[in-house]
């Protein structure tokens, strides 16, 4: 497995139009309200669209043959800023595999996306890939220490992943219940790149932020998200960021959290 790391996944250009940026303001739970979100007057681009032009590098690696993708899952997701996306135009991307860790029974793979405009890394936790004697790797953020600061509640929409799958992820799982079955889940879920940026518009207007002034981003995907469901969002203040967890009804799904912004 080690022969992965470094491995270059290519190019690709990305093109797109102030309809498709404001459809992926309007998937991850943005108002209509938010003018400069979903009009394309004045039009300000979420920074985690940057993650839907980007999707096509971790969709490589396991047709490559670095895991099985019948059980491979999304595990944890970075973005790093470098300048605001354009309200519409063709972004050029380069991608490869960065780390490669060993975590016994499986590995964790790093895709990483690099771009004038963003640097993103996804971890893929893929089950079987392990036991080859790499490094385990760093350890997950931990909660961090005492009461929150802030705790913040948020309602998924029932429609959200059908709308969310139009940007490029079309897994059947989060559309077909049959599907979602088959993947051992008892409905279509929601995709943890949408609930990672639907947490990023509450979080940025508690701590007088724009949504669209976010910088750095991460976050690791503890357990599905429903369409529909209610997240209770607990914020910590630290530095310059924010931590942040997430839970439906007490059960974890989004942990490890930090967001900032400019």
């Amino acid at each position: 497995m080690s022969d992965w790391r470094g491995r270059t996944l290519g190019t690709r250009e990305a093109t797109y139009d102030e309809t498709r940026a404001i459809l992926y303001a309007l998937s991850v739970g943005a108002p209509a309200s938010a003018l400069d979100l979903v009009f394309e007057k004045d039009l300000r681009v979420l920074p985690t669209f940057a993650l839907t032009l980007a999707q096509w590098a971790p969709d490589e690696l396991g047709p490559a043959g670095a895991f099985d993708m019948t059980t491979a899952v999304h595990g944890s997701q970075r973005l790093r800023v470098r300048k605001p996306l354009p309200s519409a135009g063709t972004v050029a991307m380069t991608a490869r595999v960065g780390e490669v860790w060993d975590k016994g029974r499986a590995a964790v793979f790093e895709v990483v996306v690099e771009s004038e405009y963003f640097d993103a890394t996804w971890s893929i936790f893929a089950p079987g890939a392990g036991g080859f004697g790499g490094e385990r790797g760093p350890s997950s953020r931990r909660r961090p220490s005492g009461d929150p600061d802030r705790t913040l509640t948020l309602r998924t929409s029932p429609n959200q992943a059908a709308l969310y799958r139009l940007l490029g992820d079309r897994h059947h799982m989060h559309i077909d219940p049959e599907a979602a079955k088959a993947a051992g889940m008892p409905r279509p879920f929601m995709h943890g790149l949408c609930t990672l940026a639907a947490v990023t518009l509450p979080i940025a207007e508690a701590h007088e932020a724009h949504p669209a002034g976010l910088t750095e981003l991460d976050g690791r995907f503890a357990a599905p998200v429903f369409p529909g469901d209610e997240l209770t969002i607990e914020t910590w203040e630290q530095d310059d960021a924010v931590l942040f967890e997430a839970a439906v009804e007490g059960r974890t799904v989004l942990s490890g959290g930090r967001a900032a912004f400019g």
